[in-house]
């Protein structure tokens, strides 16, 4: 897992050192309570228990502000950390921040990626492809 502190909704430091011991799931995001993402944090929410069943802690990370996290946590009653990387650093660590295409046009910005770390922070898995509607199903394939 890739060094990283961010500050999560709270305000609150986390570490990637914070993580290791547990199987964690990072999720990439564009921005807090637009469709895609609500879909997608929403289908993770109503999944949550079958997550943590499987083991796995889930964060998720955007640009966002800790104050744009806690209103998102608040009107969908996300039960997972959500951390602002406002910078971009943690992005681009993570190879979830480049070049995308969205109705002909070239844009840099958040790029849709989940990161499935095991207990020990080693990489297992990365989907790039996210069905924001049936996520939780992906990360549990």
């Amino acid at each position: 897992m890739p060094d990283f502190e961010a500050v999560d909704q709270n305000g609150n430091v986390v570490r990637s050192s914070d993580l290791i011991g547990k199987k964690t799931v990072i999720y990439f995001y564009p921005k807090d309570s637009t469709p895609g993402c609500t879909a997608e944090a929403c289908n993770l929410r109503d999944n949550y228990e079958a997550l943590v069943a499987a083991g796995y802690n889930v964060v998720g990370v955007s640009k966002d502000s800790e104050a744009s996290h806690r209103k998102f946590i608040e009107k969908n009653s996300l039960p997972f950390t959500l951390l602002s990387d406002k910078s971009t650093r943690m992005l681009q660590d993570f190879g979830a921040w480049g070049e995308k295409k969205m109705c002909g046009r070239v844009s840099v910005g958040t790029l849709r990626k989940t990161f499935i770390f095991s207990e020990d922070g080693i990489l297992e898995r990365i989907i790039g492809k996210v069905d924001t509607k049936n996520h939780a199903a992906q990360i549990l394939e």
